[in-house]
């Protein structure tokens, strides 16, 4: 049976405690046990690995588990030979054997047959020993130490699967082994075999049932003893018998069952002649107790022509590679029922087979206790046609009866078979690493693409969707600029003034996520940021007011590559309507359009270092909110606008700057109670979006009426949008910012966004 010894170097073994982990302890324990261990999540089943990979995971599953060694082992022996079954060994375990000590006997057999294709493979050695007094004493040799906690799991599982039984095992002695050269470790268990009894289930009694059964006993043997004296008189072999006669002639009944009687029968005399037999069996090798060579099949003598010698030794020309014992007679009966394997020495061989491999044999000891010598009958040990070429062989070489000429055949196939799944699995496994890569770039590219268009956008994208251009009714928009942004472009190196925009960036970035508003780009100096959209909300004011006092105070935090100060920003706000949508297909943008940006931006370019422009409109939306102070600059002429009533934002009466910042534990400035859903197609406005920007709209009216009649734009008026003032920005990627702030994400924006340099079209 496969154990683990044999399989511990290929990937089958550890695929096995891989299932057994995650079967009976789910696959977050497998995942965390494999990185406490430090090994690779899959293994190829032919592929040979380092025992010590097996060994970690043993120790580990203790340590995590809080269990004994002995305990895993004996677990992961009983799961073995479950897994072995599943994975197509079954029928072939089944026929080993009659009986468990059967089943044992010839474990050594099946190592041999499987070592054709697990060529790396170290099996253990299993040898029954029937004491005296009954006892059964079960030897178990293994070059690998501390392993055979295993033997009692797999043995108990194979006496209940298959001989409905229990087994009891008991460790009588552990030592290393003397007699043997290999296999270090002997350890000695004393084995009780117990049937099981199964239950029936037990009949009424009726008064006097115990007279009945009794009196019905006592008939059914008075017939028995009828039948047995009339069938004990019938002849062994009459001339003429009838069917049903010849079958009484060969059965006996006794107790109610039918046993088949067998006695071999054997010649006075061998009726074979000694060239017949060598003839017959071209691989064999008779010798005496002291490994004189006494007789040697024809093609043996072929290839090792130094046993035509008389008087010579068998261990002179030949070494013993399984079972790994002393070369002789004593260690040779010890193992009788194991399946030898001998090799020829090199340099014994003749000279035109130097440059060839090995000659190895693979056969049965049997004892003649007549002639006190040991006949040796083998076939070569070849696994391929190729082993056959290389040590000079042809299968006219091996007698047609023996079942080598088929094996060398058959594992052939199987071994192309095997190569065949071997690069499958190499495949699946490159396919699974490349699928894993190709997740993580796409989860890249998502993120810059999520850093590029809105979430809901880009999705519609993705899907190959026509996104559809929306109004919306109502939204604030902010600019800001770098004051002497020019003076400090003329006087420092370019990288000097990346690195400024690029750290002052950042921080803003970070902001959009706290505050929940949507970064729409960079223009040079310039930054952007719009509130209510693409998600409409009633707070779209509010969030951007927060974000512009949030940017003063981070900006500050940005020193001038000339002078070493801080540097300063304007910023300027403006409150209206806009149309949005997706402009180009090489580089999709979304973009805003309508005279709310134009008038935003102349806050901006109209404001003062260091203070925060409110437009009339956004002033309107603010004041009634009680959480911000606010001073009245009074009217200024803009440009294109003529004279505006403007004010200054100067900080949050509610919030301080921890709090805006975002740098209080368990506290942001995100709305939580603002709406996230978002509709498919922008330009499907809901009823109540459209009724929230009326009512707003007509807030507006009363405040802004007097300066209404100061202005010859009609344009400025909320909800009308003149083509004269469409403005739209196209963005294209200059450089990514190496930022690396820990916020949370509102699904709008990435967490490290590219810095954008734009050309307004």
């Amino acid at each position: 049976m496969l154990s683990l010894q044999h399989c511990i170097s290929y990937g089958f073994i550890n695929t096995c405690l891989k299932s057994l982990v995650i079967e009976r302890f789910g696959e977050e324990t497998w995942e965390n046990l494999r990185l406490m261990a430090g090994v690779q999540e899959t293994f190829m089943t032919y592929e040979i690995y380092d025992d010590d990979i097996t060994l970690r995971l043993v120790q580990e599953a203790c340590k995590m588990l809080d269990i004994s060694s002995e305990v895993v082992l004996k677990l992961f022996g009983d799961y073995f030979f479950s897994f072995c079954k599943m994975s197509g060994y079954d029928t072939m375990l089944r026929t080993l054997g009659g009986n468990l000590v059967e089943f044992i006997e010839n474990l050594d057999a099946l190592h041999s047959y499987l070592a054709l294709s697990y060529e790396a493979m170290n099996a253990p050695s299993f040898r029954v020993e029937r004491m005296d007094d009954g006892r059964i004493l079960l030897h178990y040799y293994s070059d690998r130490k501390g392993l055979y906690h295993i033997v009692p799991g797999i043995i108990e599982a194979v006496a209940k699967d298959f001989f409905d039984s229990e087994v009891t095992m008991t460790i009588l002695n552990q030592s290393e082994e003397d007699e043997r050269t290999g296999k270090k470790e002997h350890v000695v268990f004393h084995m009780v075999q117990k049937e099981k009894v199964s239950k029936r289930k037990a009949q009424p009694r009726q008064k006097g049932s115990n007279e009945e059964i009794q009196a019905e006993k006592e008939d059914k043997e008075e017939k028995m003893k009828r039948m047995k004296a009339r069938y004990a008189s019938l002849q062994l072999c009459p001339r003429k018998r009838s069917p049903w006669e010849t079958v009484r002639s060969i059965v006996m009944l006794g107790q109610g069952n039918l046993r088949q009687s067998f006695t071999p029968s054997y010649p006075k005399r061998l009726w074979i002649e000694e060239q017949a037999f060598c003839n017959a069996f071209p691989f064999h090798i008779v010798f005496d107790q002291d490994l004189v060579v006494k007789q040697t099949g024809v093609n043996i003598q072929k290839f090792v022509p130094g046993l035509q010698t008389a008087g010579i030794r068998l261990d002179e020309y030949f070494t013993i590679v399984h079972p790994e014992v002393i070369f002789n007679i004593q260690s040779i009966k010890k193992f009788i029922n194991s399946q030898f394997v001998l090799k020829t020495r090199r340099e014994m061989l003749p000279e035109i087979h130097q440059n060839q491999s090995t000659l190895k044999l693979r056969g049965q000891m049997m004892w003649m206790e007549s002639l006190n010598c040991m006949i040796y009958l083998c076939s070569p040990k070849l696994r391929s046609l190729q082993e056959l070429e290389e040590r000079g062989l042809h299968l006219a070489d091996i007698a047609q009866h023996d079942t080598t000429r088929d094996l060398i055949l058959l594992n052939q196939q199987r071994l192309a078979e095997i190569e065949l799944s071997n690069q499958l699995e190499r495949k699946k496994e490159e396919l699974r690493i490349l699928s894993r890569n190709l997740e993580i770039e796409k989860q890249k590219s998502e993120k810059l693409l999520y850093a590029m268009l809105p979430t809901h956008v880009a999705n519609q994208l993705k899907e190959g969707k026509r996104v559809e251009a929306g109004e919306f009714k109502v939204c604030t928009i902010l600019f800001s600029d770098v004051v002497t942004f020019t003076n400090i472009c003329a006087a420092c190196e370019p990288i000097q003034i990346v690195n400024m925009l690029n750290a002052m960036y950042s921080r803003f970035d970070r902001l959009t996520n706290i505050h929940n508003v949507y970064k729409v780009e960079t223009i040079g100096d310039a930054y952007m940021v719009v509130g209510g959209v693409p998600v409409p909300t009633d707070t779209h004011a509010e969030r951007v007011a927060n974000f512009a006092l949030g940017m003063r105070i981070a900006a500050r935090e940005v020193t001038s590559p000339i002078t070493g100060q801080p540097i300063q920003i304007r910023v300027g706000l403006h409150t209206g309507s806009v149309l949005a949508g997706v402009v180009g297909d090489k580089m999709p943008r979304y973009c805003l359009f309508g005279d709310t940006v134009n008038t935003a931006s102349r806050m901006e370019s109209h404001g003062l270092p260091d203070h925060i422009h409110l437009s009339p409109f956004t002033y309107s939306v603010l004041k009634d909110k009680g959480n911000f102070e606010i001073a009245e600059r009074g009217e200024i002429e803009v440009k294109g606008k003529g004279l505006m009533r403007t004010f200054f934002l100067l900080n949050n009466l509610q919030k301080s700057d921890e709090q805006i910042m975002g740098l209080v534990d368990g506290e942001t400035c995100v709305y939580q109670k603002d709406p996230e859903d978002v509709t498919d197609a922008q330009n499907e406005v809901s009823p109540e979006d459209t009724d929230r920007g009326q009512k707003e709209e007509e807030k507006k009216e009363e405040e802004v009426e007097k300066w209404k009649n100061h202005t010859s734009s009609p344009s400025l008026c909320p909800g009308k949008t003149s083509p004269d003032h469409l403005i739209q920005f196209d963005v294209t990627p200059a450089y990514e910012s190496p930022t690396d702030f820990k916020h949370p994400h509102n699904g709008l924006h990435s967490e490290s966004i590219s810095t954008k340099f734009c050309s307004i079209l």
